[in-house]
């Protein structure tokens, strides 16, 4: 229960009680967030419920889906994307890039990309079918974040500290990963089960922007950090929705 709370509180504003941060607390914390995730996929349907219900137009329905994640999340991963976006843009070596990533200021790529993905986003799930659709979508949200678990758990820190750092030192590599693949295949089989195609072809672009999340981080910083992963998470989370649009007339 303590690692689940850790997990909640750290990856979401959901109100959780206080728990000591330790070692053996935070061992499993990774394990519970996918199911931050799943919160949001399911506050995503139930607004797509209440928008048909008040019969809402397209526009406000779009709108509340884009915004379901950062409010429930805080913008925490938001935030990585426009610390990574700027990294990115400033073409310096890479401590300074890793620098940039610590830095409170947001410099005017961030600003300029966050537009560029909320109108993105916002465009795409106009374009999703409810309730197909936006199924996707909400299984989408665990599996964004069970990939990232996963990178989490296996693949190479930038730093030797901060927050990303701090639960990989302190998770259970073995049992992580084991979860983080079972996660997957719920997300996947749940994604082909709301539409074959629409499914098929969100899971093909999640891995391909995990490919690139791999290459990038490795390439251009020496390894993932908590800001890295998320920026991953945003983009993947965009990718699918992406897919979702342009597949939307194979989707009942």
């Amino acid at each position: 229960m303590s690692a689940f709370i850790i997990a909640f509180s750290t990856y979401s504003r959901i109100p959780m009680p206080q728990v000591e941060w330790n070692e053996k607390h935070m061992k499993y914390a990774i394990c519970f967030f996918p199911l931050v995730g799943a919160v949001v996929g399911l506050l995503a349907l139930g607004w797509g419920w209440l928008c048909r219900f008040l019969d809402l137009g397209e526009l406000l329905q779009a709108a509340g889906w884009t915004a379901l994640p950062l409010l429930v999340t805080g913008g925490i991963h938001m935030d990585g994307f426009c610390d990574t976006v700027d990294a990115l843009s400033s073409h310096q070596s890479r401590e300074r890039k890793l620098e940039i990533l610590k830095d409170s200021h947001t410099g005017a790529f961030a600003v300029i990309f966050c537009g560029v993905w909320l109108l993105l986003y916002t465009g795409a799930v106009s374009q999703a079918p409810f309730p197909r659709g936006i199924g996707v979508l909400a299984w989408g949200y665990v599996l964004s974040r069970a990939l990232s678990g996963l990178a989490l758990a296996n693949w190479k820190g930038a730093r030797p500290s901060g927050m990303l750092q701090a639960f990989a030192d302190a998770s259970h590599r073995t049992v992580v990963t084991a979860t983080m693949v079972v996660y997957l295949l719920l997300a996947g089989v749940g994604m082909l089960l709301c539409s074959p195609v629409g499914g098929g072809a969100a899971l093909l672009a999640a891995a391909l922007v995990f490919a690139y999340y791999r290459r990038m981080s490795y390439r251009i910083f020496g390894g993932i950090t908590g800001d890295l992963a998320g920026y991953f998470v945003q983009l993947c989370e965009l990718a699918a929705a992406l897919a979702v649009a342009l597949t939307h007339g194979w989707i009942n």
